[in-house]
């Protein structure tokens, strides 16, 4: 390619991102203004945003599929686990998830997932941002794409918040700190370090505040770059926060007894309980992760103790979502890296092993459509056999859901040309 048809590239690619920025944020068509070429640019439009939030449950491992959401007939690919009806008539699940089964007419089931990672690491890299590991580049994540292109709904709380979660996974990436998850580590505990110490009057706090703002100010004046910036904007938030009415959403002591039972009693099921209170007050995006799927060993065991885990704490998200009128613009996704193999591992105490090929990933609220099965497994679940969806088409189709056009160009620092869901396409037949 020769320079002036990269020039050419790179001015499309500006002009593309203005228009829809312009489309996105004002609900305003600029094609006429920029060109056709940037028009005939344009590979579709987002529909009607249905979500506003999203509540990510990451199954951290690989969930086994076949043991949970896409349970087979054959004795010897299923084992101890036995499949059970739900309350949507096309759908089974395993028999260690029997409340999950009474919500499952609100659920989406994708069973039709498969990937090309097959280790932990690769695997949840590209789950969570789109695209391969590169020595070169540190991708943003899927939540710091919804608040860098989606923006905040509550300017007093971060936008992104992680439970339990790998602050690897969480990151911003090259769009910077700012778009990083705030972490939570234990959801019974909330955000940490956010109020002022009864030892530190008011007047002290403040005089102290000013003291470091004098300062940071010298240092920003000799070392100014991204960077520093970025540091001096969460530091500006950070104080916010701490003054903010609104850090009670962090505090699920609030709830009342009631609601604290329907969630559970786990630390998984607390952080359901916390990512609902988030949304509730204008978080964006939350992630909630569950550990411990990794069933090479003794899966069936292993899976049992997993299950308890998600069982009546999803269960109890998706009941309580619905009764408070929130499901309807509250996307709720479970991902996971990969699935386990079909074939029991004797020699391994009954265990499974890493299986890219095919999986399941769940969808609910959010405009999808609940009781609804799409893709396909073979009889086995070793391979997708119909409507195969690619984890960047599942990350295409949660940025349709909140209205973020997949195609909208971002440049990285070095100029290089990134999309939220990389080359995916949003799966619309999920959609209601």
């Amino acid at each position: 390619m020769n320079p002036r048809d990269i020039h050419r590239h790179d001015e499309l690619t500006r002009r593309q991102f203005v228009s829809n920025a312009a489309r996105w944020y004002l609900g305003v068509n600029l094609f006429p203004m920029l060109g056709s070429s940037v028009a005939s640019a344009a590979t579709g439009t987002p529909g009607k945003a249905r979500a506003k939030n999203v509540i990510y449950l990451f199954m951290s491992g690989g969930m086994s599929h076949l043991d949970t959401f896409d349970p087979k007939t054959k004795k010897d690919v299923m084992g101890e686990t036995e499949p059970i009806a739900s309350s949507a008539d096309d759908i089974f699940v395993g028999n260690q998830l029997p409340k999950t089964a009474g919500v499952m007419d609100k659920v989406c089931v994708v069973n039709s997932m498969n990937s090309r990672q097959g280790a932990h690491e690769q695997g949840s890299y590209i789950m969570h941002t789109s695209y391969a590991m590169r020595g070169t580049v540190r991708h943003p994540s899927l939540g710091a794409w919804v608040l860098k292109l989606g923006g905040r709904l509550n300017p007093e709380i971060p936008g992104y918040v992680a439970i339990d979660s790998s602050p690897e996974l969480t990151g911003g990436g090259f769009f910077g700190a700012k778009y990083a998850a705030a972490p939570v580590g234990s959801a019974s505990e909330g955000l940490k370090d956010s109020h002022r110490s009864p030892a530190v009057s008011e007047d002290d706090f403040n005089r102290r505040l000013a003291l470091a703002d004098r300062l940071n100010r010298q240092f920003h004046g000799r070392y100014e770059n991204a960077d520093v910036k970025a540091y001096e904007e969460l530091y500006q938030e950070a104080i916010k926060l701490m003054k903010s009415e609104d850090l009670k959403a962090f505090d699920i002591r609030k709830e009342s007894g009631g609601t604290r039972k329907l969630y559970g009693d786990g630390r998984f099921a607390q952080g359901c309980l916390l990512a609902r209170r988030l949304v509730e007050h204008g978080v964006r995006f939350v992630e909630v992760q569950l550990g411990g799927w990794d069933t090479h060993y003794d899966n069936f065991a292993g899976v049992a103790g997993r299950c308890r885990e998600f069982d009546q704490a999803y269960a109890g998200l998706i009941t309580d979502l619905a009764k408070r009128g929130m499901l309807d613009d509250t996307l709720v996704v479970v991902a996971t890296e990969f699935g386990r193999t079909p074939e029991i591992k004797t020699e391994h105490n009954n265990g499974r092993d890493h299986h890219p090929s095919a999986f399941t990933c769940l969808l609910a609220g959010g405009g999808v459509k609940g009781g609804y099965r799409h893709g396909e497994t073979d009889p086995k679940g070793n391979k997708v056999r119909k409507d195969p969806v690619s984890v960047q088409d599942f990350n295409a189709t949660i940025a349709h859901a909140l209205g973020i056009p997949h195609e909208l160009v971002v440049m990285s620092p070095s100029q290089r040309p990134f999309r939220i869901s990389d080359k995916g396409t949003p799966v619309m037949g999920v959609f209601a």
